[in-house]
């Protein structure tokens, strides 16, 4: 199923939509292969403190509204969803979006692997797959995407990524519009270099845990 997008294309050379699937297969496998053991130990530590599944594959929105299925390592308690509702007077965002800073489904280790960004790991195998980009605007959920006005939906028009203009500029920090802004500007300026560049600033970001909770 698809969210429909009815939205002008920016034009950018052909060759650089296979540069960019390139730079995702390449450094994709090299880092899937290099953060397997660091997984790995993660799932065995979901298990042994909630005896859960550690894997999480949650419904996104993908390019052109393409729905795909987002691998994480599980953050929260198994029922987590069904709680959302009765802790919406905590949320504090704005916009769509749902987030708590320390939000009460998150399991003992929840914190830390999102503090850590260890629970986003698992992205890779979405890149691989081709169904994200190592670099683009963040998957939303289907219910986000609803709400969306014809500006946020505009971000739909590029893959979604593990990382971008948000992840390196505040992250959870920023607000609504701020986010939909970065990712309105990676739309209109995106080029295979400069996703380059955001991988390389994406390091010091994810190391100081910018807005990760």
């Amino acid at each position: 199923m698809q969210v429909a997008v009815r939205i002008a294309e920016r034009e950018v050379p052909a060759a650089w939509w296979s540069v960019k699937r390139t730079i995702d297969v390449a450094l994709g496998a090299v880092l899937f292969v290099l953060s397997l053991p660091i997984v790995v130990l993660a799932a065995l530590g979901i298990v042994l403190v909630t005896g859960g599944s550690p894997l999480f594959a949650q419904e996104r929105v993908g390019q052109h509204g393409r729905r795909f299925k987002m691998f994480k390592l599980r953050t929260m308690v198994q029922n987590a969803h069904d709680l959302r509702d009765e802790l919406m007077h905590l949320n504090e965002a704005d916009g769509p979006v749902f987030k708590i800073r320390n939000d009460p489904r998150l399991h003992p280790l929840g914190g830390l692997l999102r503090r850590t960004s260890i629970d986003e790991l698992p992205n890779l195998l979405n890149v691989l797959r081709g169904e994200m980009s190592l670099v683009g605007p963040r998957p939303a959920l289907p219910c986000e995407i609803e709400h969306y006005d014809a500006y946020a939906r505009r971000r739909l028009l590029v893959p979604q990524g593990i990382t971008g203009l948000w992840q390196i500029n505040g992250r959870s920090d920023v607000s609504f519009e701020q986010w939909m802004e970065l990712d309105n500007r990676y739309v209109d300026e995106w080029t295979p270099l400069g996703d380059v560049e955001i991988l390389v600033k994406t390091i010091p970001a994810v190391l100081r845990k910018d807005g990760a909770h």
